[in-house]
């Protein structure tokens, strides 16, 4: 059993770059098209509570006006949550969120979160979105994310992607080709991000029962060289 490998594209890095000045360029629209002519399956937005990167604005206008299915990023903020079941998006996925973060440090405390979530997924679900929680890859997450009934887990690859020498790379890898089968044997879609880019995606691309690699610093970083149609089209390669 192989799962054929889809590539959710992540541009919350795009409105980066324009919140630093300021300005209404570079448009995340525009890199939303680029990404779904170049192939992407999805894209991912993030939006944050004090939308340092993706305003409102961005998150409804991506939605209305690009066709590829959405994938909303997003923490238990009761604000983000109204958004989220306003827009509808094909997919949420539950992340741990601090302000003073750089980008999201570790997997979600889904036993810490399990009142808001259990309330949250009967909601996203009755209106036919996709609940994800973007977990660590230990068991006891895993079995817990298939009691609350979500749809999928997001395993955090940053382990991985962050290990000093190849013997600790090996071993979280063979980390997560455990919970992914784990995973998988629970009848939950099983997907993969955090730290993930050109010289590392092709390793966790072979666990088989991955299904969505969601990958955004990398690609929009490549794009910078070489255009974001060529960085979306080399990571499509890689994890084909």
């Amino acid at each position: 059993m192989f799962i054929k490998k889809k590539l959710g594209v992540n541009i919350d890095h795009v409105a980066t770059l324009r919140q630093a000045r300021g300005t209404t360029y570079p448009e995340p629209l525009q890199a939303a098209y680029i990404a779904q002519n170049a192939g992407a399956h999805n894209l991912t937005i993030h939006p944050r509570e004090d939308q340092r990167h993706i305003q409102k604005r961005d998150v409804y206008l991506i939605r209305e006006a690009c066709s590829l299915p959405l994938n909303m990023e997003m923490a238990l903020y009761d604000d983000i949550i109204n958004v989220a079941l306003d827009l509808c998006p094909e997919e949420v996925c539950i992340v741990p969120e601090k302000r003073e973060e750089l980008t999201t440090e570790g997997g979600l405390d889904i036993f810490a979160s399990q009142d808001k979530l259990d309330d949250f997924v009967i909601k996203a679900q009755s209106r036919n979105i996709k609940v994800s929680l973007f977990i660590n890859h230990d068991d006891s997450s895993i079995k817990l994310a298939s009691e609350l009934g979500v749809d999928i887990v997001e395993l955090h690859t940053g382990g991985f992607a962050d290990a000093i020498t190849d013997q600790d790379q090996e071993r979280i890898f063979e980390e997560l080709k455990h919970a992914s089968h784990y995973a998988h044997s629970l009848g939950l879609q099983v997907n993969a991000g955090h730290g993930l880019h050109y010289e590392n995606t092709a390793m966790i691309a072979s666990i088989p029962e991955i299904h969505t690699l969601n990958i955004g610093h990398a690609i929009i970083s490549r794009a910078v060289f070489v255009g974001l149609d060529r960085a979306v089209r080399d990571m499509l390669h890689l994890i084909s």
